[in-house]
C-alpha cells in the first residue's frame, strides 16, 4: 500500500467516525488516539505549508467538520 491509499484510508476513517458520532475523536480515549493523532500531524503540515496540494481541499473540508462539532463549554 503506497502513502497516498494510507492517507486516504486515514481520511475516510476519521471522517466515518465524525459523521457517526457527531463528535471528534477524543484524547481520552485510547482507541481514538489514532484518529486524533493523524488529524494533529496533519494540521500541522497543512499550517506549515508542507502538505501536498491534492491533500489540501479534502483536509480543509474535513477541519470544517471538525469545526462544526467542536466542543462547547457547557458553564457558557
Amino acid at each position: 500500500m503506497d502513502q497516498e491509499t494510507r492517507w486516504l484510508t486515514r481520511y475516510k476513517e476519521v471522517m466515518a467516525f465524525i459523521e457517526a458520532n457527531h463528535r471528534n475523536p477524543s484524547k481520552h480515549r485510547i482507541e481514538e488516539h489514532d484518529m486524533l493523532n493523524w488529524v494533529k500531524a496533519n494540521r500541522k503540515q497543512l499550517n506549515a505549508g508542507k502538505m501536498k496540494p491534492s491533500r489540501v481541499e479534502m483536509f480543509n473540508i474535513l477541519l470544517e467538520l471538525i469545526e462544526k462539532y467542536k466542543r462547547i463549554n457547557q458553564y457558557q
